[in-house]
């Protein structure tokens, strides 16, 4: 994983209290924004959080893209953001 562990906790930090199980529930009825237009719920649902929790704050964007000068994509903060957030299951 190309993201330290002091930024893939400072993430964790952000992104957990956010995580509840309201929140979950929410997503699973499909009761958030586009809901309809959504492919992989589970991404989304990472994604929304990493987003509300300002995720950007931590692991800054290059140019408007999700990469910093470290070379850091958004298939790096996803890896992250799987370790964080456990799948929605059903």
């Amino acid at each position: 994983m190309k993201l330290d562990t002091a930024t893939v906790q400072a993430l964790r930090d952000r992104i957990e209290p956010l995580d509840t199980e309201e929140v979950r529930q929410a997503y699973r009825h499909g009761r958030f924004p586009r809901a309809d237009k959504v492919r992989d719920l589970d991404m989304r649902y990472r994604w929304d959080l990493y987003y509300a929790a300002r995720g950007g704050d931590i692991v800054e964007p290059d140019a408007g893209r999700i990469t910093d000068s470290r070379g850091i994509t958004s298939d790096h903060i996803d890896t992250a953001l799987r370790r964080i957030v456990a799948p929605l299951g059903n």
